[in-house]
């Protein structure tokens, strides 16, 4: 008589190698499924920022992208400026938003600290009028480096860069402490937990 299937060691050997495998490809797919959201996280802001630069040219009006709660990790919201005080007047029409979960950190040097406000040219300018340029860094969760750089050039022309280098903005201790660009004086924001 011919024997047909698995004896029970032959079962138990085959779950032991199965778990014994999965306990070292999970680490790996862990990082990766971080990396594509950070990827993701990068991509989706930087076409916020192309897509308020058309709005405002095709409009020739101008167009404010701001970050939810003054946290581009939280989301953005992109409103036409009809009243000229941008994302503080709720009767600005919002034209996109999208809502991020905070677990990718993402922090803006000075001039892009939590908005940037293109001009019906197109071009990144403060609330008083005067250019603005500036860098929006997707960190990593455990160093402290930029793994991904949103670029804003004067002329209002916007890159994504994946180079991986150490930033301030993207300490972990304590939080985040960037410097507010709106139309005033720059002053230390709140820290972020």
């Amino acid at each position: 008589m011919t024997q047909r299937g698995f004896t029970l060691i032959e079962m138990l050997l085959g779950l032991i190698v199965t778990s014994f495998i999965a306990q070292l490809a999970v680490p790996g797919f862990k990082g990766l499924l971080e990396s594509q959201q950070r990827q993701s996280v990068a991509q989706s802001l930087a076409a916020g920022l192309r897509y308020a630069r058309m709005e405002a040219i095709t409009r020739n009006q101008a167009v404010v992208i701001h970050a939810n709660d003054r946290d581009w990790s939280l989301g953005w919201r992109v409103i036409l400026d009809v009243s000229g005080r941008g994302h503080q007047d709720d009767d600005n029409p919002v034209l996109l938003e999208r809502q991020g979960d905070g677990r990718v950190p993402v922090a803006g040097n000075g001039p892009v600290t939590n908005q940037v406000r293109f001009s019906g040219l197109g071009e990144p300018v403060f609330a008083g009028g005067g250019f603005r340029a500036g860098t929006v860094h997707v960190c990593d969760t455990s160093q402290a480096q930029s793994l991904y750089q949103i670029v804003l050039a004067p002329s209002g022309r916007i890159s994504l860069r994946s180079d991986k280098t150490e930033q301030a903005l993207c300490r972990a201790d304590a939080g985040i402490v960037g410097l507010r660009a709106a139309s005033g004086p720059a002053v230390p924001s709140a820290s972020r937990t």
